[in-house]
């Protein structure tokens, strides 16, 4: 017995909660594209509820009921997913030369080079919120929120003059009800361990840390209503067996503007995250990383820690510079940053080593001059 089938005359026959069930389960990108199709899909595509969806999926730590009232207030879920999903780039880097950074900061003034403390009636620690979001292989192993900036408290305080750094897990473990305390072990797909021995010899564990870790740390303004993500989402480098057998350091990060706030006009940010070995298969027990930093700091090109007064204006300016949705491109720009620092690094010990001879000459010049009138 043949079946009929009646012919769709057109997209707007079909029922508008079909749709929306269709759009619903795309992702970002995916349903951006879709909204070009026709106009049905375009408009269903602004509803906050589908972004929601989308924002939930790519980070969990936005389910949560403060988090979601946060991103409302900042103008919603489509807005923070349009600000937030490209990454930061920055690609003035590439016209920096060792000559442009060897007597400009000596034009600073030290108010110049420091800040001036009315600078920060509009900026406030407590205006900026830490959304961090850790994945292996997909899984989402760890969402923590960090509201303000720790130890930030008074404007005369030693947080705008000392190294800038948030240290997540210490700060996010304060208002939370756990410990803080967070793994990763065989359930999450980590591969088993037989002893550290084997593993200073095959690098199984480290390959598998360095291709399944994806990180995302977003900084929102609630002040200004801006937002940005600081993560590379893939690691940028690290170092296994650091300072011992049992630890890992992996490196995300991202390049960041500061035109007339540092000399060196760009600055890195830093981000660590930190493993220990805690169990091995060795002791009959399964494979276990415990983490002991996830922490957010920023570099000037010397490698120096940039201050507390500096790091606010820098975060602030970079929640509404330029972006990228290629994401190869942002990781170029990383690695193009350190290779400018490289250079920069040895044509500084190149300098110094030309100076030391022209000292030791100079010295040998004079010994001999001071001799020859002796004799």
């Amino acid at each position: 017995m043949a079946m009929s089938v009646a012919p769709v005359e057109s997209m707007t026959s079909l029922n508008t909660d079909l749709f929306y069930d269709i759009l619903r389960r795309l992702d970002g990108p995916s349903l951006a594209t879709a909204a070009c199709a026709c106009a049905a899909f375009c408009s269903i595509s602004k509803e906050e509820s589908i972004w929601e969806n989308v924002c939930s999926s790519m980070w969990p730590s936005t389910n949560r009921e403060d988090v979601k009232n946060l991103i409302s207030s900042i103008g919603g879920f489509r807005k923070f997913y349009a600000d937030c999903f490209p990454l930061i780039l920055s690609k003035e880097v590439t016209h920096y030369q060792w000559n442009n950074y060897l007597e400009y900061p000596e034009d600073w003034t030290e108010a110049e080079y420091y800040g001036v403390i009315n600078d920060f009636e509009i900026i406030s620690p407590s205006d900026f919120v830490s959304i961090v979001d850790i994945r292996y292989k997909d899984k989402t192993i760890c969402s923590k929120i960090l509201w303000g900036i720790p130890n930030a408290n008074g404007f005369n305080g030693w947080f705008y003059n000392c190294p800038f750094q948030i240290d997540l897990l210490t700060s996010a473990a304060r208002d939370d009800d756990h410990d803080g305390e967070v793994t990763l072990s065989a359930s999450d797909g980590l591969p088993p361990i037989i002893s550290m021995d084997r593993e200073r010899k095959d690098g199984m564990l480290w390959r598998e840390l360095r291709d399944g870790l994806q990180l995302s740390w977003i900084v929102v303004n609630r002040k200004i209503k801006l937002a940005a993500n600081l993560a590379s989402w893939c690691p940028l480098g690290g170092q296994r067996h650091w300072p011992t057998d049992k630890d890992f350091v992996i490196r995300f990060g991202s390049v960041l503007p500061a035109k007339d706030i540092l000399p060196f006009q760009v600055v890195q940010c830093i981000l660590i995250m930190k493993f220990r070995v805690i169990h091995t298969e060795e002791e009959g027990l399964h494979t276990t990383l415990k983490f002991t930093e996830v922490s957010m700091q920023l570099e000037d090109m010397d490698g120096a820690c940039v201050n507390g007064r500096n790091s606010l204006l820098i975060l602030k300016e970079a929640l509404s510079c330029r972006r990228s949705k290629n994401h190869s491109e942002v990781l170029e720009s990383c690695h193009m940053y350190s290779k400018v620092q490289s250079e920069l690094k040895e044509e500084r010990m190149r300098n110094e080593s030309r100076l030391d001879r022209l000292c030791i000459f100079s010295g040998i010049a004079a010994f001999i001059t001071f001799w020859y009138y002796i004799l």
